[in-house]
């Protein structure tokens, strides 16, 4: 473990649009450099990918990438991410991806020297070890099309390298639909951190080969399946609030291998890892509507460097084409937050504070989210001697931050999330400090046919 200690330390310099390691782009993007950026991502309608579609697909896109940086002009738009999510045909057959790079890299470009606006593209292909079980983490074919998507991509004009990967997800989804929080600890702290490692190696190896930026991971697949879970009354909320924190501990890994920022916004981590390590974030909330409800709407932007949205489908609402409108929300959200720190610091700290207080106990996940506890959690999430406890210490103290809110009537829960906190507790505190006497512990507990050890290397 690489950090011991956190780059940010007062809640006050937990802020939007300011980190202490600022990445700057090739086109002149410096992100968390003092100025919020919209990062627009965006996806297909309803539609297959084949050979017989594809010019359909390629005009999908570059119509995307067109209308949001039309937009972003008229809006006088100081600079725009565009991240580019694959879809599962896309990484399978990479020539697929790196021609849609290819395509609005192109229009990037068109705008950057006609209009002077700066916009980047975020290149994030999916993780398509997943669709084996047990999933070979480090011996599949499927990473062979997953890193020349990566190469590719690269050269084609992806400058920003992010993925939401997988390790650990085959162990992780049956034990998010039972509240199991010891099992959510050994796929996320153990095989989560094991993976990444051995991911992030790679991604940072081939971005430094090319000059790109190897910017983030995202515990999408753990931490915001729980929270659409506990949206949908499947599981408790705080239990989803408790997965949030842990994906901490294998998220920051991609940050130890190289990874500078800014992280990937779908998993909400990414205030933890801008207080342990500097590097600036982007973070989506309200906007995510279009894929999925949230409780988090307001003060998942307190701290973000970029702010995002889901993946929005390329499809005719009545003022034009979604992805546009999207482009819309999301450059006048960072123009307040713009408007805020030019302002000077009472401004900026009044308007994040108002973003905290319209959602902090509105929900334990929200709770969790504020700057103050931010910072009392990631205290916790690197004091430890391992991952393993630095993921028990930091939900512990999440624990205690929830029971606190309770007491002091600010936070209301059903009896049936209150009933979970002294069980989620108790199996927390059985959670040994060192990595291998967990593993001991956890293996007799785990179906032996849900992963192979020797693809963790274990």
């Amino acid at each position: 473990m690489r950090y011991k200690s956190l780059i940010i330390n007062n809640p006050e310099d937990l802020m939007f649009g300011i980190a202490p390691y600022p990445v700057k782009t090739r086109r002149g993007l410096e992100i968390g450099g003092g100025q919020v950026y919209a990062e627009l991502n965006f996806t297909l309608p309803v539609m297959s990918i084949n050979k017989n579609t594809l010019d359909r697909v390629y005009e999908h896109y570059r119509e995307i990438a067109e209308g949001a940086l039309e937009r972003a002009v008229h809006l006088n738009s100081k600079g725009v991410v565009l991240e580019f999510e694959t879809l599962l045909e896309m990484t399978k057959t990479p020539s697929i991806g790196v021609e849609i790079v290819k395509i609005m890299n192109e229009i990037c470009e068109n705008y950057y020297q006609k209009f002077g606006l700066a916009s980047e593209i975020r290149l994030t292909p999916n993780d398509l070890r997943e669709f084996e079980r047990p999933a070979k983490q480090r011996t599949s074919g499927y990473l062979e099309p997953m890193m020349e998507l990566f190469e590719k991509g690269m050269i084609a004009g992806g400058d920003l390298l992010s993925i939401e990967s997988t390790g650990g997800k085959e162990v992780s989804d049956d034990a998010l639909m039972n509240c199991d929080i010891k099992t959510i600890v050994f796929a996320l702290a153990v095989l989560g951190v094991r993976d990444m490692r051995f991911l992030w190696k790679k991604i940072v190896s081939a971005a430094n080969n090319h000059g790109k930026i190897a910017a983030g991971d995202s515990a999408c697949g753990f931490g915001n399946t729980a929270m659409v879970l506990a949206e949908k009354k499947y599981i408790p909320k705080v239990f989803a609030a408790l997965v949030r924190v842990i994906s901490v501990v294998r998220s920051i890994v991609a940050i130890e291998e190289g990874a500078v920022g800014p992280d990937k916004d779908c998993a909400y981590e990414g205030p933890f890892l801008k207080a342990i390590t500097g590097i600036p974030i982007s973070m989506e909330g309200k906007t995510s509507a279009c894929a999925h409800l949230s409780p988090i709407g307001n003060i998942a932007s307190a701290c973000c460097d970029l702010w995002s949205n889901e993946s929005v489908q390329n499809i005719k609402l009545l003022s034009g084409m979604a992805p546009t409108a999207y482009m819309e929300q999301l450059e006048y959200d960072a123009r307040l937050m713009n408007e805020a720190l030019r302002a000077g610091k009472l401004h900026r700290n009044v308007l994040q504070q108002l973003l905290v207080a319209s959602d902090v106990f509105t929900d334990p996940q929200a709770l969790i989210l504020s700057p103050k506890n931010v910072i009392r959690i990631s205290k916790e999430l690197v004091k430890g001697d391992s991952y393993v406890a630095n993921a028990r210490n930091g939900a512990l103290v999440a624990i205690d931050i929830i029971e606190e809110a309770l007491a002091s009537g600010k936070m209301k829960l059903s009896e049936m999330e209150t009933n979970y906190l002294p069980i989620l507790r108790d199996d927390l505190e059985s959670i040994p400090d060192n990595e291998s006497d967990f593993v001991e512990m956890m293996l007799p507990l785990i179906d032996p046919g849900k992963f192979i050890l020797a693809e963790y290397g274990l």
